[in-house]
């Protein structure tokens, strides 16, 4: 998964869009390798917690979303993904779901030996919801409809959100669903601008990022232990990581509505942080947020020790 870092990584540090128009030839979707952490942990979430995974507003019709996406999925990854109109064959995975039906058709020649957990999971699901899974499962992305007549979140397929309760979004306005975030002004001020852009003709990518004490790239806030970070903190370099995101957004100009995808990963932070370069440019970043922002983050307690760690790195580079 691509995570531009310079670009995203600046000073002074604000909370804004961020939106930029989305290369030609770029792609949306992150095909998984069988077996991957991703695909292992999205599985356990949507065999375990699928009711706060797969979420839809009532009445909303996610037909055409879903259409487009499964035939946008095939167009990109051909070798992980096949789309006849009817019929989508996790390929790799050994897994098929018919669109109309939900109905789960095993292959026979998935890798990993994954094909019969995928196939129970995704039969534990409503039917309806039974080809979300499947590319939830076959991609690295959460999914997300955006709703441009009414600039609401009417349909929600998110297996690893990052410290936020996708149950708690679904169906709320976009200003709405930003209005827990610190030094917001910015985003809630051009909410309808910003849904108005993503739901034209335009490609647009975003990406967003953290320090964290959580390992894990599902951070549900009820599967989060309250104590964000380790106790004692003998090292920040060794406990901490580096969470980022890609987001990108699929106009479906003739519904007037975006598909929103989130890749996430994380990494060891030393790891992330493998430059003098990019020591520099995180502890300039970090040194210039608001106090509410280090809240919002949950970097308050750790500020000094990692920016402490972070000249270390600068000044040897």
């Amino acid at each position: 998964m691509h995570f531009d870092f310079d670009a995203a990584v600046t000073a002074p540090f604000r909370m804004q869009p961020g939106l930029r128009r989305l290369a030609p030839g770029a792609m949306h979707l992150t095909a998984l390798a069988p077996g991957c952490r991703h695909q292992r942990e999205k599985l356990a979430v949507l065999s375990t917690f699928a009711d706060q995974a797969l979420l839809e507003s009532p009445g909303f019709d996610a037909a055409p979303a879903l259409g487009a996406l499964v035939s946008l999925a095939a167009q990109e990854h051909p070798q992980a993904w096949a789309w006849d109109g009817a019929i989508a064959q996790a390929t790799r995975l050994g897994v098929a779901v018919h669109g109309q039906t939900g109905e789960v058709l095993e292959l026979g020649r998935g890798s990993f030996g994954l094909g019969d957990e995928i196939s129970r999971c995704l039969l534990a699901l409503p039917a309806r919801w039974r080809l979300a899974g499947l590319l939830s499962l076959a991609f690295a992305e959460d999914f997300a409809i955006i709703d441009g007549a009414d600039a609401s979140i009417p349909w929600l397929a998110v297996a690893l959100p990052s410290h936020w309760a996708p149950e708690e979004k679904i169906g709320r306005p976009f200003a709405q669903v930003h209005a827990p975030v610190a030094d917001n002004d910015l985003l809630i001020s051009a909410s309808a601008a910003l849904v108005r852009m993503v739901t034209g003709p335009q490609r647009w990518e975003r990406f967003v990022w953290n320090v964290t004490g959580h390992p894990h790239l599902h951070a549900h806030p009820r599967r989060v232990a309250a104590q964000r970070w380790p106790s004692p903190l003998d090292n920040i370099g060794t406990q901490a990581w580096w969470r980022s995101e890609r987001q990108t957004f699929i106009p479906l100009v003739e519904h007037q509505q975006a598909i929103f995808t989130i890749a996430v990963d994380v990494e060891p932070l030393a790891q992330a942080i493998h430059s003098a370069a990019r020591a520099t440019r995180l502890f300039d970043a970090i040194s210039s947020m608001s106090p509410g922002v280090l809240h919002y983050r949950c970097l308050t307690t750790v500020r000094e020790p990692l920016l402490e760690w972070l000249a270390t790195r600068r000044d040897c580079g």
